[in-house]
C-alpha cells in the first residue's frame, strides 16, 4: 500500500522546496552541537509554525539510524486499538519512505495487542509530521508506524517490550519516537505546571509513574501512552538517562497565553 500524506499543506508545506526551507528554519545549525545516540525521543506533532522550534532543536541533537519506530496517538478513532502499518510505503513531499516490514511483523508477533492495520494511519497526522525532520538529515531509513487508542498500562508495557525484544533479536540500529503534544487548551501557567509533572516522570525514566501522573492530574497529553511504551522499550534496551532539549507552548508563537498547547522535546539514551 502507498499511503498518501494527510496533512501536507496544512501542518507543513506541501512542495519539496518549500518544505525543506520550512524545516531548515527550525534546525539548529551550530556545528558544535554534540549529537546523541538516542534510544528514544519524545517529539511534538503540531503544525510546524507552533511546534517546529521544539522538533527542530530535538532532531538537530540526535543521530538518526536506519530503522525508525514511530508511535503516536490515534486521533481519528479508526482502525485497531494498537495499529501497525506493516508493509508498503509512505509518500511525502520530500520523497517516498519504505516501511520496515521485518521489524513491523516481528513487533506484531511479540505483542498481545498490536495488529496489522492501515485504516488508523490514513488520516493520522502524529507520525507523518515527524518524517520531514528525519528526511532533512537522512534519506537512508525505514519506518515502523504504530498508533495507539488503548492507553491501559498493560497495553503500553506489552507494546514497549515487544518493540525492545524485536530490536534485540534483529540487532538493527533503531530509534523509537513517541509522538505527543503536552497539555491542551489551558492557560500557559496551568500547562507549564501540569507538563512539568509529566516531564519529571519521563526524565526519571518512570513509565508507570508517567501513566499514573497523567491520569491523576488530568494532563491532556495526547500521546502519553506512546511515551509510556517508548520508556518501557528504552529501559529494556538499557537506557540510563533522559534530558529535556526544549519546552514551549503555542502562546510563544501566537501571543495567546490563555489557551495554549504545550510541546516538549526529550532525548532518552
Amino acid at each position: 500500500m502507498l499511503r498518501k500524506p494527510a496533512v501536507a499543506g496544512y501542518f507543513y508545506q506541501s512542495s519539496r522546496d518549500s518544505l525543506t526551507n520550512q524545516v531548515k528554519r527550525f534546525i539548529d545549525i551550530d556545528v558544535n552541537i554534540e549529537k546523541t545516540k538516542a534510544l528514544g525521543i519524545l517529539a511534538p506533532h503540531a503544525g510546524f509554525i507552533y511546534s517546529g522550534a521544539v522538533a527542530g532543536a530535538l532532531y538537530s541533537r540526535i543521530i538518526l539510524p536506519e530503522s525508525i519506530i514511530l508511535i503516536g496517538p490515534n486521533h481519528t478513532g479508526r482502525g485497531a486499538s494498537v495499529s501497525v502499518f506493516s508493509e508498503g510505503k509512505w509518500e511525502m513531499p520530500n520523497g517516498i519512505v519504505e516501511v520496515d516490514s521485518e521489524l513491523a511483523l516481528s513487533i506484531i508477533g511479540k505483542s498481545e495487542f498490536a495488529k496489522e492495520d492501515t485504516n488508523a494511519h490514513t488520516g493520522e497526522h502524529s507520525l507523518e509530521v515527524q518524517i520531514p525532520f528525519i528526511q532533512f538529515f537522512t534519506t537512508d531509513f525505514k519506518i515502523v508506524p504504530i498508533t495507539m487508542m488503548n492507553t491501559d498500562l498493560e497495553v503500553c508495557k506489552d507494546l514497549g517490550l515487544a518493540i525492545a525484544r524485536t530490536i534485540q533479536e534483529t540487532g538493527k540500529d533503531a530509534l523509537i519516537i513517541a509522538s505527543s503534544d503536552m497539555t491542551h487548551y489551558e492557560s500557559s501557567v496551568s500547562a507549564k505546571e501540569k507538563d512539568q509533572k509529566a516531564i519529571d516522570k519521563i526524565i526519571t525514566l518512570d513509565p508507570a509513574g508517567l501513566h499514573s501522573t497523567v491520569r491523576k492530574n488530568n494532563i491532556t497529553m495526547c500521546g502519553f501512552a506512546p511515551a509510556v511504551s517508548m520508556l518501557y522499550a528504552t529501559i529494556e534496551l538499557g537506557a540510563s538517562k533522559a534530558n529535556l532539549v526544549k519546552y514551549m507552548n503555542s502562546g510563544d508563537v501566537s501571543g495567546d497565553y490563555e489557551q495554549v498547547v504545550g510541546y516538549a522535546g526529550i532525548i532518552i539514551s
